[in-house]
């Protein structure tokens, strides 16, 4: 295991008995951010870094009885904390590193990926392996509760120039991984960066 994910790891182990009770006002903003990325009934759909699965009951509830809904985490401890909180009855919960997903290239409509760019060690290599389990036409959801300024604030630091969240990095990232972003907003109330698979 490298360093980038023992470190990981270890940061959110530490934290995932507690990490709902911490962040008890996320739910609207997550159905939100869901909604805009437009799925239908049936589709297929990855939440990528799910964490305790704040994500899958409005993805469930997006795609349906039909659909397919999946959950992976690097971290056992945020699994384990999802399914405490029942949310392995929405999706299947894979522990698994999104930089070697075990899914079939083109089997996925969709991912949605919350907090995660900040923990990608290889962006570019990361984000096309996102794109490798998409069909062309498919969609990305790149999602934070709260917008660049105001987690640089609660976290007690300013934003730094090289923060891969700033549209003019994220864009031309997008664009080297396989991905056309669609729109970019970063508010102080929500973060969400949408794209589509290019062919």
């Amino acid at each position: 295991m490298s360093d980038d994910h023992a470190h990981v790891q270890e940061f959110f182990t530490a934290r995932a008995a507690d990490w709902d009770s911490r962040f008890p006002d996320d739910g609207p903003a997550y159905a939100a951010a869901v909604a805009d990325l437009g799925l239908r009934t049936g589709d297929r759909v990855l939440d990528a870094g799910c964490g305790t699965g704040r994500a899958l009951s409005p993805l469930r509830a997006a795609v349906g009885p039909t659909g397919v809904v999946l959950g992976a985490d690097l971290t056992s401890a945020m699994l384990a904390a999802a399914v405490a909180a029942g949310r392995d009855r929405e999706g299947t919960l894979l522990l698994a590193d999104v930089a070697a997903l075990p899914l079939r290239s083109g089997s996925l409509d969709a991912v949605f990926a919350a907090g995660l760019i900040a923990h990608l060690p290889r962006p570019v290599e990361n984000l096309r392996e996102l794109a490798r389990v998409v069909r062309p036409g498919g969609r990305l959801a790149l999602f934070h509760p709260i917008g660049r300024a105001a987690l640089a604030a609660r976290q007690g630091r300013q934003i730094t120039p090289d923060d891969l969240r700033a549209e003019h990095h994220l864009h031309p990232l997008l664009s080297r991984s396989g991905w056309r972003m669609t729109s970019y907003v970063d508010e102080d109330a929500r973060f969400l960066a949408l794209a589509v698979r290019e062919d």
